[in-house]
């Protein structure tokens, strides 16, 4: 009997509100209603995407074995969608899809300006997106690209951030590191190396090459096989060059230049301590010098005297 009594007084009171101000209903349909459902649908949405759709990203990615940049800028991309879609879902639900409809002809006429003034700037969001989609380099990389040498740090969508060995943060476009010949060192699991060494013309060249041969094979960095080479590159003007190759193993660049640094010096310890020349370059001339008029120069001196 309580809750009829209640139940009445609240139709009464709702009835009392409606005459005194006939504007209050329309205004809850109107705006209130559609911004409650609005709120709602976008939390509801959002917390969706974050509870299953970046999980899902994540996962995906983990068992294709992306490196971690990779897994970055997917989970970023991944947080920017769901928050567009819980916006879209939202307006549909709060009953503003004309709203959408107008956006979408603000935007697409916003993306035709900026893509005409920031052409450069959207090459290397595109360029950025082949690279992390071909991976011709990754995360831990050192590579060269035009007069660029280093460490690669992070790769992002617009720029790629490299770390010098002189310990220089370099930051590179993508769309140069996309459009232009990109070498990659450690792209594989062994690297060959060639240093050419200069011996005299007296010398004997397969005395060299056995002493060449026999230090390579003393340093454990270099590998037995493949095995280590060596040719007659050139008949210099003071030295004839035997360029040597040799392969190192998990090649980095410290390894890299460690190896080929002990192998030079270890080759010119062991020539000078066999009698092998290694001439540096130098300009040897022959021939007369006349001095004109230097006869009559003494005779005027003599008859002065």
């Amino acid at each position: 009997m309580s809750f009829d009594i209640a139940v009445l007084a609240t139709l009464l009171l709702q009835l009392q509100i409606d005459q005194l101000f006939p504007e209050t209903q329309q205004l809850v349909t109107e705006y209130v209603v559609p911004a409650v459902l609005f709120v709602v649908a976008f939390v509801v949405v959002w917390l969706l995407g974050r509870a299953v759709l970046v999980p899902l990203i994540k996962r995906v990615l983990d068992e294709q074995g992306h490196d971690p940049s990779v897994k970055s800028l997917a989970e970023s991309l991944t947080g920017v969608v769901n928050v567009i879609l819980a916006f879209a879902v939202a307006f549909t639900v709060a009953g503003f899809g004309s709203v959408i409809a107008a956006f979408g002809v603000f935007a697409g006429a916003i993306a035709l300006a900026v893509g005409f003034a920031a052409q450069d700037i959207l090459g290397n969001f595109v360029a950025g997106i082949f690279i992390l989609k071909d991976r011709p380099f990754e995360v831990g990389d050192w590579i060269e690209v035009n007069d660029i040498t280093g460490r690669v740090e992070d790769i992002d969508l617009r720029v790629s951030r490299l770390r010098t060995f002189d310990n220089e943060l370099i930051t590179v476009p993508n769309g140069e590191l996309a459009n232009n010949a990109l070498k990659n060192p450690v792209a594989y699991d062994k690297l060959r190396q060639k240093f050419v060494f200069g011996i005299g013309y007296d010398d004997d060249i397969d005395h060299a090459k056995e002493v060449i041969l026999d230090e390579a094979a003393k340093n454990p960095d270099i590998l037995d096989d493949p095995s280590t080479s060596i040719r007659v590159s050139e008949l210099a003007d003071s030295y004839v060059g035997l360029q040597t190759r040799f392969w190192i193993d998990e090649p980095n660049r410290s390894d890299f230049v460690k190896t080929r640094s002990e192998l030079v010096q270890a080759v010119k310890e062991r020539c000078d301590a066999e009698a092998i020349d290694m001439p540096y370059p130098h300009t040897q001339l022959t021939g007369d010098i006349e001095v004109e008029g230097l006869q009559s120069e003494t005779a005027t001196a003599t008859s002065d005297d």
